[in-house]
């Protein structure tokens, strides 16, 4: 009966990994994911790299910006929305205050001052050393958006650093993309340290605290990851971009867009979101949550109990297919113990945060 268990969990998670809340396939078939930290990095950083087939000219990823930057919301194909803009408003019924604009026709590329937009490098060209070009890192579509023009040229080469709320800066100082825009901003530059190596150092473009387990990565790279999911938006361009039959095409995804989460294996830091829960289940245990009991576990009556000393914000029920099943938020705890009762037949992820840190457990319900 064991061994029927055994074979029915390893059907299901094979099943789980080609439905929703797994890596793209047939990109990552085969792939290693039982890497961690370095291993996982220079692995990674050869995926985007062999996978990068069909690099683009300048021009071409131009030209790419007006399909995979297209606002998702707008249902005409007709804007492209600009990295670090925060105001809703648009020409050419609003020019006061067009270098706020965060949505801009997708043909206003002329490069001019007012209502147009032209090509942001995400990673300064003048930063990379050597510098970055007009081909090569310097035309990866993966690092380039539009931006407004005025926007683009007030940032110039600054470095990222720390701030909050919209786009700002001060005079001489770092460039915080905006609340919006950190999280993009971060995966854009993990993407090019793996990507091009020594050119693209995080260092280069950011202004931070470097990890323990790595000097040229930096604790505000990966907090921003952490803060700010991945959006529609990301999503769009990343699949686009990932395929090499489309026109535009390059043949390689940004990993940190598929799961934000895999910073996190591979430096720590801040636990980012995890779109892969079932893949990455001993990864996110952290100090606090380590001494958490789960019984009985297999379960015959649809109960568990959870037995921790930590007061937990969540619980997350979750199929093997990604697929949340139960949210309980601020649950109650009865002398240590949490109870789940009524639980469905089956096989599941039990996810259970507390402040900033979360533990995964396997559970069957018989």
């Amino acid at each position: 009966m064991k061994k029927n268990y055994i074979l029915l969990f390893l059907l299901s998670v094979t099943i789980g990994f080609a439905q929703d809340g797994a890596p793209a396939t047939p990109y990552y078939n085969s792939f290693n994911w039982t890497q961690t930290g370095t291993a996982l990095k220079n692995a990674l950083a050869t995926k985007i790299t062999t996978t990068h087939t069909n690099p683009l000219t300048y021009q071409e990823a131009e030209n790419a910006i007006k399909v995979v930057d297209l606002d998702p919301t707008d249902g005409t194909n007709t804007n492209v929305l600009l990295l670090y803009g925060f105001s809703s408003s648009i020409c050419p019924s609003s020019t006061s205050d067009d270098n706020d604009h965060r949505r801009r026709n997708k043909n206003s590329d002329g490069g001019g001052a007012t209502c147009e937009w032209n090509r942001e490098h995400v990673f300064p060209q003048s930063l990379g050393n050597p510098a970055l070009g007009q081909s090569g890192p310097g035309s990866d579509a993966q690092m380039l958006r539009a931006c407004d023009v005025q926007r683009n040229g007030d940032r110039g080469n600054k470095k990222f650093g720390a701030g909050s709320g919209t786009q700002s800066y001060t005079a001489g100082a770092n460039w915080y993309p905006g609340d919006e825009w950190k999280g993009d901003s971060a995966r854009i530059i993990m993407y090019m340290y793996l990507r091009y190596g020594s050119q693209c150092l995080p260092t280069y473009a950011v202004a931070g605290t470097p990890v323990a387990s790595d000097a040229n990565m930096l604790d505000i790279l990966l907090q921003w990851n952490a803060e700010d999911p991945v959006s529609q938006y990301e999503d769009n361009r990343n699949t686009y971009l990932g395929n090499a039959s489309n026109t535009y095409g390059q043949g390689n995804r940004n990993p940190f867009i598929d799961n934000p989460y895999l910073a996190t294996v591979i430096w720590g830091g801040p636990v980012a979101q995890n779109r892969w829960p079932a893949i990455f289940l001993s990864t996110e245990d952290f100090v606090s949550l380590n001494d958490i009991s789960v019984y009985p576990n297999p379960s015959n009556d649809h109960k568990i109990n959870i037995e921790t000393d930590v007061v937990l914000d969540e619980i997350q029920l979750i199929n093997l297919n990604g697929q949340l099943v139960q949210v309980i938020k601020k649950p109650v705890i009865n002398n240590n113990v949490y109870s789940l009762e009524n639980l469905p037949q089956g096989f599941y992820l039990l996810r259970l945060s507390s402040e900033n840190q979360t533990v995964t457990k396997k559970i069957i319900i018989n």
